[in-house]
Order: structure tokens, then sequence, then C-alpha cells
């Protein structure tokens, strides 16, 4: 488990939330949360980072195309520039919750050691108890905590869990080295949320005044 929380400008309020995925993944595999404070509200913070667009940043770029070369998998038409809810609910994730300008919660189960992995979504109700065997079940959110009118603790965080052993073990496997490419494009991707939120409301301030 990787729990990080990233240099910001405010000091983020030590009390106990609660955490979206524990309602739909209370034990997993793997957990990796990051945490930061924003200079922006949280409907500015939400709206950044729903729709910004993974591929724009040339790190997240090499290492999607490093994953594709690595694993062999089959080329895939051109894409179009997407943001990051917008394009994973496009591939078959399924939206587990709904919050506007607080949390998005998604989810699907896939086989992601296969090079072109497919993903299947679940029914919210039914995400929790789904153990259809050879599956590893994924859950991600994207949170924004209001600590004023003008600032927002934003925490991403992914969990996954295996519904039988075998499907454990090649996870592990995988996970060995997939682990550094995702933890590394989240630890680009936060900071690039934080800049152009606190970009955003700086400008609608100055739109304002």
């Amino acid at each position: 488990m990787t729990t990080a929380v990233l240099a910001a400008r405010r000091r983020a309020p030590l009390r106990q939330r609660p955490v979206p995925l524990d309602a739909f993944m209370p034990a997993s595999d793997i957990r990796e949360r990051f945490s930061m404070t924003v200079e922006a509200p949280a409907a500015v913070v939400m709206q950044v980072a729903t729709t910004i667009d993974m591929q724009s940043l040339p790190i997240v770029r090499a290492t999607f195309r490093l994953r594709e070369i690595l694993m062999r998998a089959r080329s895939v038409p051109p894409r179009e520039p997407k943001g990051i809810l917008e394009e994973t609910l496009a591939l078959g994730w399924g939206k587990l919750v709904d919050e506007p300008d607080r949390l998005v919660v998604c989810g699907a189960a896939c086989q992601p050691w296969q090079a072109n992995a497919t993903f299947t979504p679940i029914a919210p109700g039914d995400f929790r108890a789904y153990d259809v065997p050879g599956q590893v079940k994924i859950a991600w959110s994207l949170e924004a905590f209001p600590l004023g009118p003008s600032a927002t603790l934003f925490s991403h965080e992914t969990r996954a869990v295996a519904t039988d052993d075998e499907a454990r073990a090649r996870f592990r496997r995988y996970w060995r080295w997939a682990r550094v490419g995702i933890v590394g494009i989240r630890l680009v991707l936060m900071p690039a949320i934080r800049r152009r939120a606190e970009r955003s409301f700086a400008e609608q301030l100055g739109l304002m005044r």
C-alpha cells in the first residue's frame, strides 16, 4: 500500500473522514492513495480533475507507450483528447458514485495482465459481492473535501482485489513491475491537477474584478 501526501502550501486537517472506497472494497490486494491541498474551491478542483487529459502530459504518454511495447499490445486507432472520466467510462468502467463537485468513484472488473485488457462495469449494488472467477476488481476515486471557500483537500485513491487465488497470483506478478509506472503517473498527474485548478481559479478571480 502507498499513501502519499504531496507537499502543499496549506496543512490539511488531521481529523479522520470517511474513505469512499471502504464501502465498495473494505479489503484489497493493493491500495494507492494520494492527497494534496489545492488553493481553489472544490468545484474548480473536481472540474479540472475529471476533465484533464492524462496523455497531454508527456511522461504519462510515454508510460502508456512503454506498457504497450513491453506487453506487445496490438495497435489501436489514434485516440482523441479526452478527460479522465470521459475516457475511462468509454473504456468500460462503471460509475459507482457521483456527487457533483465533491466525489466520483468508478469501478470495473478486468484481467490487467492482458496486453489489451477489457473492462467490465459492475452495478454499484453488486460491486462489493462481485466474485466472478479469474478477475480483478478495481475501484478508484476522485475526492474534493472543502477546507474553506478557496481551498480543497484533493485525494485520488485506487484499490484492487482479485476474485480467486489464481487471479491474485497473476495480478501480483503483473503488479511487481506495473506499479512503478502506475504510481509514477499519479505523482505527475496530481501536481498537474493542482497547477491547472489554481490557475483556473486565479483566472476566474481576475474576471470577477
